[in-house]
């Protein structure tokens, strides 16, 4: 036993392999051969190469967004009259209703984030808390919506990404879009894709959604710049791609088969009339998220090394695929085995060879 670990360990440490060309005249074995290195080849320049650009190396964007909203809208409830404009929409907090009761126990201070006082009302079954008077009904939404002028509103985006890896700064103002242009232009997929200029209107046309059913119980849209961009190309061709998509809810839905329809927000306005008082409004609005998704690629010779050595590697497999064939599953593998394999013994010299080094020592 002793001594066969020795030998194992004197082989594994003392012998060398190397390589050993065996040309085998074998049409199956042959066909294969060259089928499966031009699959691997394949693989290399069509999906390595062309579609996951491995010669190149990539960047993604450092971005800023700027938006202004421009519009007027008017409606008339109950004979007041009333004009809205951009500086008539805020970002408020949020606020809490009413509990019923039908005891004091029902009422305990400190339950549902409300500061309630731990008193019941008898008259109107509602718990006692401290807040404004009176106490918010938002059951009465209108229906119309009363601004679905704000379908003609505007919406300028102005965005500009840095690739810092190469160097390269972009606006989605690019050289074709001046002062004249934007003065002029619309946005539209097909005729103005570069126009930074969107109508409220087609914007939720264009994610999906309704106008008149998302003025009336708001919702969200999510408008996706894209800039995917090949910098081996000249840097204009670097321009930004629009994509709108609805966020809350499928317009495909019914109103009842969602737990919580569409967005809306609250806030307040405060004046004196002997005390502080305040009209509170529910607004019902459209949120606009705007995310930007970039990728540039520009041409690197260590990506390009790394793609064609790893091809190189892999044509490995067609020798590997064929030597289990030739040396398992053939009918002539022993003989094929030992074309492949030659063992040598350093301490045995071959006759023609001893002679030819006595006759150097002479």
């Amino acid at each position: 036993m002793k001594s066969q670990i020795t030998n194992t360990l004197s082989d594994f440490f003392f012998e060398y392999e190397t390589p050993r060309q065996v040309l085998v005249r074998n049409r199956r074995v042959g066909v294969a051969c060259r089928v499966i290195q031009a699959g691997v080849l394949a693989y290399i320049i069509g999906w390595v190469f062309i579609y996951e650009k491995g010669y190149q190396s990539t960047d993604i964007a450092v971005s800023s967004v700027f938006t202004k909203m421009k519009g007027v809208g008017y409606t008339s409830i109950n004979g007041k009259e009333r004009v809205w404009d951009e500086a008539d929409f805020v970002f408020p907090p949020q606020l809490q209703g009413s509990h019923n009761c039908s005891s004091d126990s029902d009422c305990e201070e400190g339950r549902f984030k409300r500061q309630m006082t731990g008193v019941c009302e008898k008259a109107t079954k509602t718990c006692e808390v401290l807040a404004w008077c009176p106490v918010e009904n938002d059951h009465d939404i209108p229906d119309p919506a009363m601004l679905l002028s704000a379908e003609n509103y505007t919406l300028f985006i102005k965005n500009s990404v840095t690739f810092p890896m190469f160097g390269i700064s972009r606006s989605n103002l690019v050289e074709d879009v001046d002062a004249e242009y934007i003065s002029k232009c619309l946005h539209d997929p097909k005729d103005s894709p570069l126009c930074p200029i969107f109508r409220l209107g087609d914007i939720v046309r264009l994610s999906g959604f309704n106008f008149e059913t998302i003025a009336r119980v708001g919702g969200a849209i999510g408008i996706v710049i894209d800039w995917t961009c090949n910098l081996d190309k000249d840097v204009k061709h670097c321009r930004p791609k629009y994509n709108f998509h609805g966020l809350y809810g499928n317009p495909a839905e019914t109103d009842k088969a969602r737990a919580s329809v569409g967005y809306n927000f609250r806030y307040a306005k405060y004046y004196l009339e002997n005390v502080q008082k305040r009209t509170l409004l529910k607004v019902f609005g459209i949120r606009f998220d705007i995310i930007v998704q970039s990728l540039a690629r520009k041409f690197d010779i260590i990506p390009t090394l790394t793609a064609i050595g790893s091809g190189v590697g892999i044509f490995g497999v067609a020798t590997v695929v064929c030597d289990l064939v030739l040396l398992h599953l053939l009918p002539k593998r022993e003989f094929y085995k030992n074309m492949k394999f030659k063992s040598t013994d350093s301490h045995k010299q071959d006759p023609d060879s001893e002679a030819c080094s006595t006759e150097t020592e002479k």
